[in-house]
Protein backbone atom coordinates (compact mmCIF):
# COMPACT_ATOMS: atom_id res chain seq x y z
CA UNK A 1 0.00 0.00 0.00
CA UNK A 2 2.92 2.95 -1.06
CA UNK A 3 1.00 5.01 -3.47
CA UNK A 4 -1.58 6.72 -0.40
CA UNK A 5 -0.91 9.58 0.53
CA UNK A 6 -3.29 9.31 3.49
CA UNK A 7 -1.55 6.54 4.60
CA UNK A 8 1.54 8.04 4.15
CA UNK A 9 0.86 10.36 6.65
CA UNK A 10 -0.90 8.24 8.83
CA UNK A 11 1.29 6.96 12.14
CA UNK A 12 -0.10 4.34 14.28
CA UNK A 13 -0.46 5.87 18.20
CA UNK A 14 2.75 3.49 19.14
CA UNK A 15 5.05 4.32 16.84
CA UNK A 16 4.33 7.81 17.38
CA UNK A 17 4.61 7.12 21.69
CA UNK A 18 8.26 5.73 20.32
CA UNK A 19 9.37 8.45 18.42
CA UNK A 20 8.26 10.99 21.84
CA UNK A 21 10.35 8.15 24.06
CA UNK A 22 13.40 8.49 21.42
CA UNK A 23 12.92 12.55 21.51
CA UNK A 24 13.07 12.20 25.10
CA UNK A 25 16.31 10.12 24.80
CA UNK A 26 19.05 12.57 25.45
CA UNK A 27 20.52 13.22 29.11
CA UNK A 28 20.46 17.62 28.45
CA UNK A 29 16.78 17.08 27.36
CA UNK A 30 15.88 15.04 30.19
CA UNK A 31 17.63 17.63 32.62
CA UNK A 32 16.28 20.82 31.16
CA UNK A 33 12.63 19.34 31.53
CA UNK A 34 13.64 18.57 35.56
CA UNK A 35 14.69 21.99 36.03
CA UNK A 36 11.58 23.36 34.23
CA UNK A 37 9.50 21.52 36.62
CA UNK A 38 10.23 24.40 38.96
CA UNK A 39 9.02 27.08 36.75
CA UNK A 40 10.36 28.73 33.93
CA UNK A 41 13.96 29.65 33.74
CA UNK A 42 16.12 32.09 31.10
CA UNK A 43 18.63 30.37 28.94
CA UNK A 44 21.21 31.02 31.71
CA UNK A 45 20.23 29.74 34.49
CA UNK A 46 19.89 26.55 32.40
CA UNK A 47 23.65 26.83 31.40
CA UNK A 48 24.63 27.23 34.34
CA UNK A 49 22.78 24.29 36.19
CA UNK A 50 23.72 21.65 33.20
CA UNK A 51 27.01 22.89 32.49
CA UNK A 52 27.28 22.39 28.40
CA UNK A 53 28.54 24.31 25.84
CA UNK A 54 25.99 26.57 24.77
CA UNK A 55 25.62 25.13 21.46
CA UNK A 56 24.64 22.27 22.13
CA UNK A 57 22.18 23.23 24.82
CA UNK A 58 20.41 25.41 22.07
CA UNK A 59 20.38 22.59 19.68
CA UNK A 60 19.11 20.29 22.22
CA UNK A 61 16.45 23.14 23.32
CA UNK A 62 15.34 23.39 19.60
CA UNK A 63 14.26 19.71 19.59
CA UNK A 64 11.74 20.38 22.55
CA UNK A 65 10.44 23.53 21.26
CA UNK A 66 9.96 22.00 18.05
CA UNK A 67 8.24 18.71 19.73
CA UNK A 68 6.04 20.98 21.47
CA UNK A 69 6.90 20.32 25.27
CA UNK A 70 8.86 23.07 25.83
CA UNK A 71 7.77 26.84 24.75
CA UNK A 72 10.37 30.15 24.59
CA UNK A 73 9.80 33.54 25.14
CA UNK A 74 11.89 36.34 24.52
CA UNK A 75 12.37 39.17 26.77
CA UNK A 76 15.26 41.64 25.12
CA UNK A 77 18.08 39.79 25.17
CA UNK A 78 16.92 37.03 27.84
CA UNK A 79 15.12 33.90 26.23
CA UNK A 80 12.72 32.25 28.56
CA UNK A 81 11.94 28.41 28.68
CA UNK A 82 9.25 26.58 30.10
CA UNK A 83 7.17 23.35 29.89
CA UNK A 84 4.05 24.06 27.77
CA UNK A 85 1.99 22.29 29.95
CA UNK A 86 1.23 20.11 33.41
CA UNK A 87 1.61 16.74 32.09
CA UNK A 88 5.54 16.79 31.60
CA UNK A 89 6.11 18.09 34.96
CA UNK A 90 3.30 14.45 35.91
CA UNK A 91 5.74 12.19 33.16
CA UNK A 92 9.31 13.63 34.82
CA UNK A 93 8.02 12.41 37.99
CA UNK A 94 6.51 9.47 36.82
CA UNK A 95 9.76 8.55 35.49
CA UNK A 96 11.53 9.01 38.72
CA UNK A 97 9.10 6.68 40.51
CA UNK A 98 9.55 3.77 37.63
CA UNK A 99 13.77 4.25 37.96
CA UNK A 100 13.54 4.50 41.76
CA UNK A 101 11.30 1.09 41.55
CA UNK A 102 13.56 -0.52 39.14
CA UNK A 103 16.81 0.44 40.73
CA UNK A 104 15.26 -1.12 44.14
CA UNK A 105 14.44 -4.15 42.80
CA UNK A 106 17.87 -4.28 41.13
CA UNK A 107 19.43 -3.83 44.76
CA UNK A 108 17.18 -6.36 46.18
CA UNK A 109 18.19 -8.67 43.12
CA UNK A 110 22.44 -7.86 43.79
CA UNK A 111 22.15 -8.19 48.00
CA UNK A 112 20.02 -11.75 47.43
CA UNK A 113 22.86 -12.62 44.82
CA UNK A 114 25.47 -11.99 47.19
CA UNK A 115 23.53 -13.86 49.92
CA UNK A 116 23.33 -17.00 48.30
CA UNK A 117 27.12 -16.49 46.81
CA UNK A 118 28.77 -16.07 50.62
CA UNK A 119 26.29 -19.07 51.41
CA UNK A 120 27.33 -21.31 48.29
CA UNK A 121 24.02 -21.40 47.41
CA UNK A 122 23.07 -21.82 43.88
CA UNK A 123 19.64 -20.57 43.52
CA UNK A 124 18.49 -16.95 43.86
CA UNK A 125 15.72 -15.83 45.07
CA UNK A 126 14.67 -19.43 47.63
CA UNK A 127 14.30 -17.91 50.94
Amino acid sequence: MNGGSTRDSWVPLYQAKAGFFRMLGHPVRIRVLELLQDGPLPVRSLLAEIEVEPSALSQQLAVLRRSGIVTATRSGSTVVYELAGGDVAELMSAARRILTQVLTGQHELLAELRKTEAGGVTAVGSG
